[in-house]
C-alpha cells in the first residue's frame, strides 16, 4: 500500500506527464492567427465569391477555421476614413500576417506596420504604389498578386470600339480615394487619345455619387463606359451595371465578375481565383517564408466575358467577331 508521500509523488508525476502531453499536442496543432482586411462590405466579399474562395484555399491546404486557424476580419464598408483605425486594430491583435484587398488598405497598412507580413490579393502596380522594390524581390513586408490593369486599358477601349464602331465619347468611372487610379487615368487619357476617343472622367466616392455620375454621363452624351478596377466598385457592381443598362451604356470592367452582376463586358483576371491563390502565399509565410523574398505573382490568363442579355437590354447588336473572341458568353 502506498504511503501518502508516495501517492503525492506518483500523482504529481502523472499530472506532469498529462501537462507535457497537452503541451506537445498544442505545439503540434499550433493555432495560427491571421487577418483578413477588405475595403468593401462583408456582404460584397461573400457575394462576389472572394471571401469563400480564400477560405476554400486555406481548407485545401489543411487549415480548419476554429481548430487550427483563427481569422481576424475587418471590413471598411467602402469608407476610407475607417482604414487607419482598422489597420491599427489588426496589427495590435497580434496576427501573424494580413490578407488585404484595396489600394486604400495597402496605404493604411504601410503606415501601420513595417513588420507584419501582408499578402495582397490584387494590385495594378505594386512598384508604383511603393509596395515592392521589384516584382521578383519585393524587399519589404508586402507580397501577393499583381494584375495587368494598366496595360489592359487600351484593350478595354478596343473591345468597346468593337461593340460600338462609331464610339467617340467614352465615360470613365474612377474613385479619387484610390491611390492607384491617377496612374490608370493617365493611361486612359493616352489610350483614348491614340484611339481618337474623348474620355469623360467621372469621379465618385459613394452610391449616391454613382447615381449622379451616370446622370452626368448622359448630359455629356457618353456612348460607352469603362469602370476602373476598385474594391468599392466591386461592392457596387450591381448598382453600376443596372445604371449602365438604364442609361443604355455598353460598359466594361477589368474583372470577369462584372458581367455576372449584369455588366456588359469584363476583360481581365478572374479575381476570385486570386483569393484562392492568396492562401498559398499565406501557407508559405506561416511555414517561414519571408514576404521580402516571395515574388509577386502576375496574371497567367486573361478572359473576356460578355453578357448577351445585357446587350439586348440596351439595344446593342453584338458583332459576331466580338462574340467569337469571348471566352464565355452569358445568355
Amino acid at each position: 500500500m502506498k504511503t501518502r508521500r508516495e501517492f503525492l509523488i506518483s500523482s504529481c508525476a502523472g499530472l506532469f506527464l498529462v501537462a507535457t502531453s497537452l503541451a506537445a499536442l498544442a505545439q503540434q496543432g499550433k493555432l495560427r492567427r491571421i487577418g483578413f482586411f477588405y475595403f468593401g462590405t462583408r456582404q460584397s466579399a461573400i457575394e462576389s465569391g472572394r471571401h469563400p474562395a480564400f477560405l476554400d484555399g486555406m481548407r485545401r491546404l489543411g487549415y480548419v477555421q476554429g481548430k487550427d486557424l483563427v481569422i481576424e476580419e475587418r471590413f471598411a464598408d467602402g469608407k476610407a476614413e475607417l482604414l487607419p483605425g482598422l489597420a491599427a486594430e489588426l496589427v495590435q491583435s497580434k496576427v501573424e500576417l494580413i490578407v488585404a484587398t484595396g489600394s486604400q488598405i495597402y496605404a493604411a497598412l504601410k503606415s501601420a506596420t513595417k513588420t507584419v507580413p501582408v499578402v495582397i490579393t490584387t494590385t495594378a502596380n505594386p512598384i508604383g504604389e511603393g509596395l515592392a522594390v521589384t516584382l521578383a524581390r519585393p524587399g519589404g513586408n508586402f507580397t501577393g498578386l499583381s494584375t495587368a490593369n494598366i496595360e489592359l486599358i487600351p484593350k478595354h477601349i478596343e473591345l468597346l470600339r468593337a461593340a460600338v464602331p462609331k464610339l467617340s465619347r467614352l465615360a470613365v468611372l474612377w474613385n479619387p480615394s484610390n491611390p492607384g487610379h491617377p496612374a490608370r487615368l493617365n493611361a486612359m487619357r493616352a489610350a483614348a487619345s491614340d484611339a481618337r476617343v474623348q474620355a469623360l472622367e467621372v469621379s465618385v466616392l459613394s452610391p449616391e455619387e454613382i447615381e449622379r455620375g451616370f446622370a452626368s454621363m448622359s448630359k455629356q452624351r457618353a456612348e460607352a463606359l469603362v469602370v476602373l478596377n476598385d474594391t468599392f466598385f466591386v461592392q457596387q457592381s450591381r448598382q453600376i451595371a443596372s445604371l449602365a443598362i438604364k442609361h443604355r451604356l455598353p460598359s466594361i470592367h477589368g474583372t470577369t465578375e462584372y458581367p455576372e452582376d449584369g455588366g456588359f463586358m469584363g476583360y481581365g483576371q478572374n479575381i476570385v481565383e486570386n483569393f484562392r491563390t492568396a492562401a498559398i502565399f499565406v501557407d508559405k509565410i506561416l511555414k517561414g517564408a519571408r514576404p521580402a523574398e516571395l515574388p509577386f505573382e502576375q496574371p497567367m490568363r486573361l478572359e473576356l466575358v460578355i453578357n448577351r442579355k445585357t446587350a439586348k437590354a440596351i439595344g446593342l447588336a453584338i458583332p459576331q467577331e466580338l462574340l467569337l473572341r469571348a471566352d464565355r458568353v452569358i445568355e
